[in-house]
């Protein structure tokens, strides 16, 4: 008698197959264009940045952080408990990383011109929200971790600045804010791919990453400090994109823009800026 998991064999050993070979491949074009691209990165002003957010975070520390620990207008306070929620990563990360697995098991051989173009962009930024987005709340877990700064909850018993290292407790994570940098990061991804709509984006992710303040989870000094972080490593992962040609063109001076043939599919001509528009994969 056969075993009762025999007929599904065939069908993982396909679906192995078929994901060695797409994570082998992919990994073989982003290695084969660091070593055929030249390393010529946008001019971002990173010290005028750094400078701000520094700035910034110490007046906030100095003059907000103990006048940020008060009892809130209960307006504030009940539209920030309902918007603070979309700062969780997992609302970004889980979809991007959902796309991607399925982008794994998709036969591109098989795909149309259409269909291989419109692929391809899902996946590329997939793989852009997750490394910007994802990288940036790794590294303020560990900088949480780090500085052990004492919550807003615990003012009262340890002020405002007091810092505990390596103490593994959420009630000693305040700084920087997890949520503010993963709103940071995805303000950044959506000012780097829709860059006309930035001041909408910008007003609204300043908006989710002060709820912090506004629900007594964090000090101004820690968004600040995490939505800044979360910014621009998300632009380091667009300006890497943009050196090996996935999603984004390279930008004097600036922030990367995005390709002319993100939004495009294939067949469609738009005028863009004076020009004609042909979609085509970047190689």
């Amino acid at each position: 008698m056969k075993d009762a998991g025999a007929p599904s064999r065939p069908l993982l050993q396909r679906m192995f197959a078929r994901s060695r070979t797409n994570t082998v491949t992919t990994f073989a074009v982003i290695g084969r264009r660091f070593r055929q691209r030249p390393a010529q990165y946008d001019r971002i002003f990173w010290l005028s940045w750094t400078i701000g957010c520094v700035l910034l975070a110490g007046l906030a520390a100095i003059y907000l952080d103990r006048a940020s620990v008060r009892d809130w207008h209960p307006v504030f306070g009940a539209l920030a408990e309902m918007s603070t929620p979309l700062g969780l990563g997992e609302w970004y990360l889980w979809p991007a990383a959902a796309w991607v697995l399925v982008a794994n098991q998709i036969d591109w051989s098989r795909l149309g011109r259409k269909q291989l173009v419109a692929a391809y962009n899902r996946t590329s930024i997939a793989l852009f929200v997750l490394v910007a987005v994802g990288l940036p709340g790794l590294l303020t877990i560990v900088l949480k971790i780090l500085f052990g700064r004492a919550r807003p909850a615990l003012y009262e018993e340890y002020g405002a600045f007091s810092f505990h290292p390596f103490t593994v407790k959420a009630i000693f994570a305040s700084f920087p804010s997890g949520h503010a940098t993963t709103i940071g990061s995805v303000v950044a991804v959506l000012v780097l791919l829709f860059p006309r709509r930035k001041y909408w984006f910008l007003i609204i992710g300043l908006w989710l990453a002060a709820t912090r303040i506004f629900v007594g989870a964090h000090y101004p000094s820690d968004t600040i400090v995490g939505f800044g972080l979360g910014f621009g490593l998300a632009v380091v992962a667009a300006i890497v994109c943009a050196r090996l040609g996935f999603l984004f063109r390279s930008n004097p001076v600036g922030l990367p823009r995005p390709r002319r043939t993100l939004w495009r599919t294939p067949g469609s001509e738009r005028a863009s800026g004076g020009q004609i528009v042909h979609n085509k994969p970047a190689t």
